[in-house]
């Protein structure tokens, strides 16, 4: 199991190598993010595509495409590690705190291009060095 920040799922739109990734071990790993991931995502992408002059509908419809490779953890099952993970990201981001409450209910690592993760108590991914973790995980199932 691997939480997903919501910049992965950015750059799962925005490029290739993420959306690949997803693709090859989905069926070994258990991708996971909070619905306040995808719906940072939802909020953000429009401007940077519109930056980059890219299809919003596309992009979009690239963004329902991840939605179906990675699984959306509930607020039920994060929250009460809200507190918990307030604690542990006050110094960084603490907006980011689903994400890492996702990670703590359910026990697993989060990939995130995010330093400020970095140290909070849960391994932490980043795209350049993930496969490592994926193709481990993919032996054990």
């Amino acid at each position: 199991m691997l939480v997903l920040d919501a910049n992965i799922l950015i750059r799962a739109v925005l490029g290739s190598r993420v959306l690949a990734l997803l693709c090859k071990y989905v069926e070994n790993v258990d991708f996971l993010a909070p619905d306040t991931a995808f719906e940072e995502a939802r909020k953000h992408l429009p401007a940077i595509l519109e930056r980059r002059n890219l299809s919003i509908a596309a992009a979009m419809a690239t963004l329902d495409r991840v939605a179906g490779l990675v699984q959306t953890v509930e607020p039920e099952t994060y929250k009460q590690f809200e507190s918990l993970a307030r604690r542990r990201m006050a110094l960084r981001d603490e907006e980011d705190w689903p994400i890492l409450a996702s990670a703590l209910a359910l026990d697993c690592a989060i990939w995130t291009e995010d330093t400020d993760f970095f140290g909070c108590g849960v391994a932490t991914w980043t795209s350049d060095r993930v496969e490592l973790y994926l193709e481990k995980s993919s032996e054990r199932e």
